[in-house]
């Protein structure tokens, strides 16, 4: 599986202007949330922004402790489906001097992190940004997870490769709490 649900470092500054700041405590436990263990679905575009409409399915578990008093946390994902088995990680790393958060992610296959996505929660949502190469064409990719109650959220990654006009979601996981 191509490394493609988080990755680069771009928009930083849209982000920032986007949403009001909230208080550092607050902000450094946007994910506390999350913690803890999750029945977990996902569904995934096999070919992005080729006109495919082929997705395929897969089930598991997601577990997610916490770092540094919550200031970060990793987020471990084990899923089974038609196309095989995804075991990936995901690093989140609260920086208080800009009040962001970064998304570092890595699957089993490729062993390494990629470049971050970088945003922040507004609202009861959050949104990343980072910018990918994928077929050699520059790409933006927007990570959001939004629906977040005690016992479920939701996770939707888009693609763009027409400098953010259109977004076609390639990658879409419920996590409902066990």
């Amino acid at each position: 599986m191509r490394r493609t649900w988080h990755s680069g470092l771009l928009f930083g500054g849209v982000i920032a202007a986007l949403a009001p700041l909230r208080g550092v405590a607050q902000q450094q436990h946007d994910f506390d949330f999350e913690l803890g263990a999750w029945k977990t679905h996902l569904s995934r575009l096999v070919h992005p922004l080729t006109g495919s409409t082929t997705w395929v399915d897969y089930d598991g578990t997601t577990r997610v402790r916490p770092v540094w008093d919550g200031r970060a946390n990793l987020l471990e994902l084990e899923a089974d489906g038609p196309s095989g088995h995804i075991e990936a990680l995901s690093l989140r790393l609260y920086n208080p001097e800009s009040h962001q958060w970064s998304i570092n992610f890595a699957n089993s296959r490729g062993g390494t992190l990629g470049t971050p996505s970088i945003g922040e929660f507004s609202h009861g949502r959050g949104e990343f940004y980072d910018q990918e190469t994928l077929n050699g064409r520059s790409i933006l990719v927007r990570f959001v997870i939004s629906d977040i109650t005690a016992t479920s959220c939701h996770f939707e990654q888009a693609f763009s490769d027409d400098g953010g006009k259109t977004w076609e979601v390639n990658w879409i996981a419920t996590d409902t709490r066990i």
